[in-house]
């Protein structure tokens, strides 16, 4: 079965340390990587640090990209269009999992130095950003790689085929136009339905 629904691939550099440190190693732009349900990027959820001020408790979250940390990071925004809807419920189900059972689930760190180091150190209940985005498309039938999740990094993404760069730049400026072009259309909404009215008020 066929669908327009489509996914989107948020990619930033947010200045931290341990982004700082990952980019010494990986010399990537951007060196962390969550996944968005629209394009406005209301729904995103990676792994990262659970609360915005305390750097070493980490594990599943539901980002808040209105937060100062993300509104000044520079980022690239990639678009998947998923064109199988058993798929896009597949990703959508993964992610539900996390939502319901996010206090089991920690940040790799250990993976991370895995990847560093070139060894494979898998944990069930813990994942790094771009191992658990990788491995929501290995669950849902769209691998995007052919090496393993816990090899994933963030720049990896910004060589997939399949999807398609629709943003680069500062985080905050991508917000606020989509935030403008969302008013935009809801005035040009109303103003049709009322014209609508009005046209029918006359017969």
């Amino acid at each position: 079965m066929k669908t327009n629904d489509k996914l989107y691939i948020l990619l930033t550099d947010t200045g931290t340390v341990l982004n700082r440190l990952i980019k010494m190693y990986t010399k990537d732009p951007y060196n962390h990587v969550s996944i968005a349900f629209d394009p406005e990027l209301n729904e995103v959820f990676s792994f990262g640090r659970k609360k915005m001020n305390n750097p070493i408790i980490g594990g599943f979250v539901r980002e808040n990209i209105d937060h100062m940390l993300f509104r000044n990071a520079n980022c690239a925004i990639y678009e998947l269009d998923c064109s199988d809807i058993m798929a896009y419920w597949r990703v959508r189900e993964y992610i539900r999992k996390f939502e319901l059972n996010q206090e089991n689930y920690r940040y790799n760190l250990l993976g991370l130095l895995g990847v560093m180091f070139h060894v494979n150190i898998e944990r069930n209940d813990a994942f790094f950003c771009s191992q658990f985005v990788a491995s929501i498309f290995e669950y849902s039938g769209i691998p995007l790689f052919a090496k393993p999740c816990v090899f994933v990094t963030p720049g990896d993404f910004m060589t997939a085929t399949s999807l398609k760069l629709v943003y680069s730049g500062r985080l905050g400026d991508y917000r606020m136009t989509r935030h403008q072009k969302t008013i935009s259309a809801q005035l040009f909404n109303e103003l049709e339905s009322a014209e609508m009215l009005n046209a029918y008020t006359k017969f």
